[in-house]
């Protein structure tokens, strides 16, 4: 078995070339293309921001000979641990290795007496076996849904009368707390990086009442690893999908992947309706008491730590 440890910063190459060549053999393996067409220096991107988030919380796994075969982002919070991105080489498949760092994920929110929480795959069977195997259940399904964005811009008439504006700073305590209320999720520092936004590459909407109150907030990535919506939240499905088309705009010309939950059937409505597509299925798994959600989650994976 392979050897199970902390990541070191001068293997981010490694784990970017391993991330980049191990998901796109698994969508290329059913005839789908690429989910990083670019250069796997690309996805650099996860390593360099799951630093930023969380100095130290990836494991790697290295074979007998010193190869990285295996790599698991994970990501300790207030109200849970959540798993991130996990990839093994194509040729070390079969081989355990994704238990071994999963299980190893579980003995660190085992040990915090936290729910560990994860957003995987509807179409990968093996890492849904993986993970209800070891007890994850599933409690919310999502559509990915891609949206190619006009030059001149999305508009509809369905508007919640919600106050849109950019995020500064200082939403971060706010954004928080409406999570808090939402879903019983805090992650004040992932909303205070996206808001900060040192690297140039996130930009937050909220959405306010009349009153200043806040009623939803959503950030997104523009960056050639990741062209993504989230993460989101919003009280209801009509604010939700003010927040979505304000940050679509943002990206105009682009074809960003954003995350909606299947059971707000309006929302997804309104999403068809101005020209988004399914992509994918997604599914919210947890491994202990699972979030209640009294509003809107859009998930993202960039990062993955809800």
């Amino acid at each position: 078995m392979p050897t199970i440890r902390p990541l070191r910063r001068d293997e981010f190459t490694a784990v970017a070339e391993l991330i980049h060549q191990s998901t796109n053999a698994w969508y290329a393996a059913r005839g789908l293309g690429p989910i990083f067409p670019g250069p796997p220096e690309d996805c650099r991107l996860f390593p360099e921001v799951y630093e930023d988030l969380d100095p130290g919380c990836c494991l790697v796994a290295v074979s007998d000979g010193g190869e990285l075969v295996g790599s698991c982002f994970y990501h300790c919070r207030e109200t849970h641990v959540a798993l991130g991105i996990m990839n093994v080489r194509p040729e070390a498949a079969g081989r355990g290795i994704a238990r071994q760092l999963l299980g190893r994920v579980i003995e660190i929110a085992t040990a915090a007496d936290r729910p560990l929480r994860l957003v995987s795959s509807c179409f990968n069977l093996d890492s849904f076996s993986l993970y209800t195997r070891q007890g994850l259940v599933p409690y919310e399904v999502f559509q990915d849904l891609t949206l190619t964005v006009p030059a001149a811009g999305l508009d509809d008439s369905q508007r919640s009368g919600a106050r849109l504006r950019p995020g500064v700073p200082e939403d971060a305590a706010a954004i928080d707390a409406l999570e808090q209320a939402v879903w019983q999720t805090s992650r004040r520092g992932d909303w205070a990086l996206f808001l900060e936004n040192a690297r140039g590459i996130w930009h937050v909407t909220v959405a306010e009442d009349p009153a200043g109150g806040l009623l939803g907030a959503i950030a997104s990535v523009a960056h050639p690893g990741s062209m993504m919506l989230g993460p989101g939240l919003a009280r209801d499905g009509l604010v939700a999908g003010d927040l979505l088309i304000s940050e679509l705009n943002v990206h105009r010309g682009r074809s960003p992947v954003f995350l909606v939950p299947c059971r707000e059937r309006d929302l997804v409505a309104r999403m068809y309706r101005l020209g988004a597509r399914n992509c994918e299925l997604h599914l919210g798994q947890c491994l202990g008491s699972p979030p209640t959600i009294r509003g809107v989650v859009l998930p993202t994976f960039m990062p993955e730590t809800a």
